[in-house]
């Protein structure tokens, strides 16, 4: 996972947002690979769902938009595990919405979670990253690259572009370090992140027939999908990624 992790090493993987969709995959997935995970979320129930039957995943309720989740994260990571060899930036808000429909607070909840979050866990697990050679991980959006608009996800879009801002800057400035930051830019995912941002079950198969038919690959993408690139980014052979943010969105982001 991290470029000096030994054989004789267990690698140990820190990710935001475990609970649910992408994070619960990517989190059983390392497991199955033989690393030990700490998965971050606000809610018990959904993390204790993630880690069942997986000895090799512990949580830790955080919410990323306190100040001290940093330290919150990494001191039980260290506790636990004492080491880590990969972050991943996984955990989002969404709040769909018009300028003219969002509210102050709206716009909070997505930055706070979506870039202040990464920032302040980012930075406190610096010490334990460099220590072990390791690598982060952004997860931020295929609709928020290069010069597309993204009408209704309005502070979303910018929390999401302004992390692969991050993850260019950190890989530059990291390096020195020994630390490796890599992106990942999902595209549409049949996560049911659509249910859980308010949609009914109606409007979000219409939501994903609509992208289906407008992506090149004729289909929206899966959890297991975008767990195998974050995995795999993680391994050594991966080593000389570094600063890239991957579309991985069937050719979404090119129409």
């Amino acid at each position: 996972m991290s470029k000096t992790v030994e054989s004789n090493q267990t690698p140990v993987v820190v990710l935001t947002g475990g609970g649910t969709g992408i994070g619960r995959v990517t989190a059983r997935a390392f497991a199955a690979q033989g690393a030990r995970v700490l998965i971050v979320g606000r809610t018990q129930a959904a993390l204790a769902e993630t880690a069942k039957d997986h000895d090799a995943i512990k949580t830790v309720i955080a919410d990323l938009t306190r100040p001290d989740v940093g330290e919150v994260v990494v001191g039980e990571a260290l506790r636990e595990f004492g080491r880590i060899d990969v972050l991943i930036n996984n955990a989002a808000a969404s709040r769909y919405g018009t300028l003219s429909d969002q509210t102050r607070e709206d716009d909070e909840a997505q930055i706070a979670t979506n870039l202040l979050g990464p920032i302040a866990l980012t930075r406190a697990a610096l010490d334990a990253l460099a220590a072990s050679g390791g690598t982060v991980v952004n997860v931020g959006s295929s609709g928020a690259l290069g010069l597309r608009a993204w009408p209704g996800a309005g502070a979303f879009g910018a929390s999401k572009a302004a992390l692969d801002f991050l993850t260019r800057t950190w890989a530059v400035e990291l390096a020195p370090r020994g630390i490796r930051v890599v992106g990942i830019a999902p595209g549409v995912v049949n996560s049911g992140i659509g249910l859980r941002m308010g949609m009914s079950a109606e409007q979000y198969d219409g939501f994903l027939a609509q992208m289906a038919a407008q992506s090149p690959a004729g289909r929206v993408g899966t959890p297991e999908e975008i767990a195998w690139w974050i995995t795999e980014l993680t391994r050594p052979e991966a080593h000389y990624a570094n600063g890239t943010v991957i579309p991985v969105d069937g050719g979404l982001s090119l129409t």
